[in-house]
């Protein structure tokens, strides 16, 4: 889709498959969470422009949703365009793109306890203890935050607009730029700070970057609204050579790869934002597949198409938000690997990431 949550949705609510379902209410204002951990996050972007982003969680031992949990601690919004989050610590890290913020709660009480500026951030990946990098939309920038004082203490330059994913593989910081004038990774050395290698990839706008059992970097590429077709590249990051290049038709926009338990099997979306049946649902692939995956293991039903994907590290069952073209609150779906649906529940608007603690 390009940038997620900055382009133009279809919003087509009429006949959508949460209709027939039933409905399992959120706990909303309720931030009795059971324990510390074990629960379930769900990033609820919200409408750009609007505000109304929210926090919300699912407890799997008492099988309970909790609603807008950040605003019921605070008795504050949490602002513009909820991207994603990340616990380092005893802290979440939550990143609010459109407001140009990185919120800190207390990953128990999930009060503020802190809010770093930076302009529009995307994703946080810790490289130590103190520090940690911080991507960026419509910059060349990654961001450098003490991860314990809660502050910008630098930036690094890169040669791209756009950073976007990134990955920590000894030491290295592995980062895209969502720019289509790109077909580079970036290599950061996590201890100086400084870019040391770029990477050829096979298509043009890295956005995801991840690694399988053999240690083997996976590339999602690829702005199909902006006319760069959707590839996957597997390279060493030893050497930079790429091992296998997968190229989507032409129209496909494929979006949150993640690997199951073992990595040793790719899981990705597909979405149709005109919610027709091509190029619409969930796939999976194994890591040595020869070609991608012909058909969906689950399906998008008509007027529909799904926006987030997670994979629980405990059971490795796959959760999948849809988010009803961001015209009404958005759903969650529980399926087993193998695509069989076990459970289903509201969120917020928009729900666009998760979270396992």
């Amino acid at each position: 889709m390009g940038w997620k949550n900055y382009k133009t949705l279809i919003c087509l609510s009429g006949c959508l498959v949460a209709g027939c379902m039933k409905d399992k209410p959120p706990a909303i204002g309720n931030t009795n969470l059971p324990g510390t951990e074990g629960n379930v996050y769900i990033v609820c972007q919200g409408a750009l422009g609007n505000g109304n982003a929210s926090l919300y969680a699912w407890n799997p031992q008492n099988d309970s949703v909790y609603g807008d949990i950040y605003k019921a601690a605070n008795n504050q919004p949490l602002g513009d365009v909820f991207q994603s989050m990340m616990k380092i610590g005893s802290n979440f890290f939550l990143c609010v793109d459109n407001s140009d913020k990185i919120i800190v709660v207390d990953a128990a009480s999930k009060k503020k306890s802190a809010e770093i500026d930076l302009p529009q951030p995307r994703y946080i990946l810790p490289v130590n203890s103190a520090k940690a990098y911080v991507s960026s939309l419509f910059h060349n920038k990654v961001y450098i935050i003490n991860t314990q004082t809660f502050t910008l203490t630098d930036s690094i330059i890169l040669p791209n607009q756009n950073t976007e994913g990134m990955w920590l593989y000894n030491n290295t910081a592995v980062v895209c730029t969502w720019d289509t004038a790109g077909n580079h990774i970036f290599m950061i050395d996590g201890s100086t700070n400084q870019l040391v290698q770029s990477v050829r990839v096979a298509g043009y706008a890295p956005q995801a970057v991840l690694q399988d059992k053999e240690q083997m970097l996976w590339v999602l590429a690829g702005d199909e609204p902006e006319g760069r077709i959707a590839t996957l590249t597997r390279l060493d990051p030893s050497t930079g050579d790429i091992l296998a290049a997968y190229t989507f038709p032409a129209d496909a926009d494929p979006l949150d790869p993640v690997f199951n338990n073992t990595k040793d099997t790719l899981y990705f979306i597909e979405a149709n934002y005109n919610m027709g049946a091509d190029n619409n649902g969930i796939y999976r692939m194994s890591i040595h597949d020869a070609s991608l995956p012909a058909s969906a293991i689950i399906p998008a039903v008509q007027y529909q198409y799904f926006y987030a994907l997670g994979i629980s590290p405990e059971t490795g069952n796959l959760f999948v938000g849809d988010p009803k073209g961001f015209a009404q609150d958005g759903w969650v779906y529980i399926y087993k690997p193998d695509g069989t649906k076990t459970a289903s529940f509201k969120v917020g608007l928009g729900p666009g990431g998760f979270y396992f603690d």
